[in-house]
């Protein structure tokens, strides 16, 4: 019998299918689910950090946090005002933004495709935990408001469809057995919640944002303001039913309260596209957090590598994880 013997060409195909099959994933950094990314080539220039509304605290301290990664980086950064987590979110998924201010129970919500989200985002990963956000539930001492459940009935301010502090105060209203549906709710930014509570057209609003609030502590130097505590019961069944929020104070002086205020928060995070190299997210998450005591901004003090990595629930940019890796956070 003859032997057949694989012509040249066969040899070649075959030799190019076993270099392609070995060749595997070299394509950058790789996130906890195995996903490429970006490449240094392909970095940008110039980045822009989305925030939130200009009255709130994400708008301030992110403009600070953007000179810092001039600053430090070989890109620059630009701050710019948005409407907040969800569609901070969703631009870095659209490939609209490459890194944003976000609460980490809302990029969690997005990362599962649940709540304001019809399905899982794929390109969102998280930089670092920033500072708690207080929910402040605001209205004034004259309102006679002292629980919430005096709010049913009422016009009350509950942010953005689908933004944090919407799904903050639906989730509230929830432990409390009541519904957006028991309140007349308006969907206000902060600056207008404080205006509208100022002009007597809204009750209350919910405002979920790191305290002092620049919005809050305006109406405060013109109106006696009260925030509605929430009862340590409903703080318990709340952190339960979602783990991702914490008991919290608001401290007797602030926006002149005459005592402490119970209530909850979750926590601000910074969250960044997959487009984005390892190398660049490794510099730009080292410059915030060894940079963050220079900043003016009263938010900075929380700003620690010690709590980079709090209320993280979805997976680490490899450039930031680097980072956290070398400084022992876990």
């Amino acid at each position: 019998m003859k032997k057949r013997w694989l012509s040249p060409l066969a040899l070649i195909f075959a030799l190019f299918l076993l270099l392609a099959a070995c060749g595997g994933d070299d394509n950058g950094g790789e996130n906890g689910e195995g996903g490429d990314v970006g490449d240094p080539s392909t970095d940008p220039e110039m980045i822009q950090l989305a925030t939130g509304g200009t009255s709130g605290t994400y708008y301030p301290l992110g403009g600070e946090m953007a000179d810092i990664i001039s600053n430090n980086t070989d890109v620059s950064a630009d701050a710019i005002s948005s409407n907040a987590s969800a569609e901070n979110v969703m631009s870095i998924e659209n490939g609209d933004l490459d890194l944003a201010f976000v609460q980490t129970d809302v990029v969690a919500h997005a990362v599962e495709g649940i709540n304001a989200f019809d399905e899982p985002v794929e390109h969102v990963l998280a930089m670092g935990s920033l500072y708690p956000e207080t929910i402040q539930i605001v209205t004034t001492e004259e309102s006679g408001i002292e629980s919430i459940e005096d709010l049913a009935g009422k016009t009350v301010s509950v942010g953005a469809p689908g933004s944090g502090t919407f799904i903050n105060a639906e989730q509230i209203l929830e432990v409390h057995d009541m519904t957006i549906d028991d309140i007349d709710a308006q969907n206000l930014d902060f600056g207008e919640s404080t205006g509208g509570i100022q002009d007597g057209n809204i009750d209350a609003a919910f405002i979920t944002s790191g305290t002092p609030t620049g919005a809050v502590e305006g109406l405060a130097a013109s109106v006696d303001i009260a925030i509605v505590p929430i009862a340590q019961d409903k703080i318990d069944e709340l952190v339960e039913a979602y783990p991702y929020y914490a008991a919290d104070t608001i401290e007797e002086g602030t926006y002149n309260l005459s005592e402490d205020v119970e209530t909850v928060a979750v926590l601000a995070a910074l969250a960044v596209s997959d487009s984005l190299s390892e190398d660049l997210v490794y510099e730009m998450t080292k410059a915030i957090y060894e940079n963050a005591e220079g900043m003016a901004h009263d938010k900075a003090s929380f700003i620690t590598i010690d709590t980079a990595l709090d209320g993280i629930d979805i997976d680490v940019h490899p450039g930031a994880q680097k980072y956290f890796d070398e400084e022992g956070v876990e």
